[in-house]
Parts: C-alpha cells; structure tokens; sequence
C-alpha cells in the first residue's frame, strides 16, 4: 500500500526491533490517515523537490514499539505523525540540505536537527500534527552526559 506516491506503508512501519520482538507495528485507522497527511505533505515535497530516494528510518511505532525502544510517551511517531528521514543512506543529497528545505519551505509541527556535526544532522526528525495548529518548532538534539538535551535551532 502506498502512502504516497513514493512512500509505502511498509517503509513508514519497517522496524528490525518489532520483528525481532514479534511486535505488530501496523497502525489503527486514525494513525493511518495521520501517516497518508504528512506522507502527501512532507515525504513527497521533500522527494520530488530532491527527486533522489530518500530513507524512512523510523516512522510509525506502536505504542508497544515505542516503549521497547524507550520513546518518548507523548510521541509523534505512535500517532503516525513523525518520520525520521535520513538522505545519507543514498547519498546524493545531505540530511541538512533535506532539513534546511523543510525549514524554509512546508509547514511542520516540529523540525530536529538529530545529533551530528554542526554541518550535517545524523537524521532528520519532522512531525506534522494530523489536527490542529502546526507549532513550527525547529529544534536540535544534542547529547550531554548521555542523555539527549533540545534546544531551538538558530
């Protein structure tokens, strides 16, 4: 099943940790529409403004899932409403050009600069709520003394 044109459902669902653990990973209906919403308005510009294949590393994740890997419990991304993209996997383009043209360009909930150097994250994390208004928080997450700090980006 397609999400979008270029994004699948098994790409947004795709967890070595849920097939190891025997975890279902498939989301509900309302979850579902969440993973169609920001597929069609942040997948599929970034792609086609890229036209490069760009990975999904981690997309929807059952609340199960989300535990088990030690996910926030307010997370995006067991509401179908946060992608972790990663345009390194391909090469071709760099995850800051991916995060600098989501910044400048669609509307987001929240944009994370993840970890990495200071040109280039090691992932980008963006979330689109599927109701209500989008915060447009832009944010970077850093390690310090192992754990993971935010801070607004700029």
């Amino acid at each position: 099943m397609y999400l979008s044109n270029h994004l699948t459902l098994a790409e947004a669902t795709k967890s070595a940790t849920a097939i190891r653990k025997g975890i279902h990973n498939l989301p509900p209906d309302q979850h579902l529409a969440a993973l169609v919403n920001i597929a069609n308005k942040i997948f599929e510009p970034v792609r086609m403004h890229f036209n490069f294949p760009i990975a999904v590393t981690s997309g929807y994740r059952s609340r199960e899932l989300n535990k088990e890997i030690g996910g926030s419990l307010t997370s995006q991304h067991s509401k179908g409403e946060a992608l972790d993209i990663d345009a390194d996997v391909y090469g071709g383009y760099t995850n800051k050009e991916i995060f600098d043209f989501i910044k400048d360009n669609l509307e987001f909930d929240q944009l994370i600069y993840e970890y990495g150097t200071d040109t280039n994250p090691d992932w980008v994390h963006v979330s689109l709520a599927y109701k209500g208004v989008q915060r447009g928080e832009v944010l970077r997450a850093t390690r310090e003394l192992g754990k993971t700090v935010y801070s607004y980006y700029g």
